[in-house]
């Protein structure tokens, strides 16, 4: 299911239909906080219904708001910087999400982390991309 969501974002190119990527990245991040929840009540079982429900909406709702503000400073910074595909812009929209983790967690430490961690990471998933690299390799049969 993820490879489908990373085939459709790289579907159009960067700096180009904001919106739909911005739509992908955030149920990308959704779908990783709701598997993240999932392990999070699995292996510390909530007190009440009530708790389990609200660690699965922190955790999802959290992560898809990265996702979302991911796609779209990706797309913006694409847009205005007039370079599509610059691994730059990628960090910038992955500091992007690390900030907004630092402004849900109200801690700037997390916020200056996260910052760098998700911007590398993402500027690094582009560079592999430019230069040809595999995220899902391809099974040799």
């Amino acid at each position: 299911m993820a490879k489908r969501f990373f085939e459709a974002y790289n579907e159009t190119p960067d700096g180009t239909q904001c919106h739909r990527k911005a739509y992908i990245t955030t149920a990308l991040g959704g779908l990783c906080g709701l598997i993240s929840s999932a392990y999070s009540i699995t292996h510390n079982p909530a007190d009440s219904p009530l708790e389990a429900v609200a660690r699965v909406g922190r955790f999802t709702f959290t992560a898809a708001a990265i996702g979302a503000m991911f796609g779209l400073t990706t797309c913006v910074s694409a847009q205005v910087r007039e370079k599509p595909d610059d691994p730059l812009n990628y960090f910038i929209g992955g500091c992007a999400g690390g900030l907004t983790l630092g402004a849900r967690t109200h801690s700037y430490g997390t916020a200056a982390i996260g910052c760098v961690y998700m911007g590398t990471a993402a500027a690094l998933f582009k560079m592999g991309k430019l230069e040809g690299w595999e995220l899902f390799a391809t099974p040799k049969v």
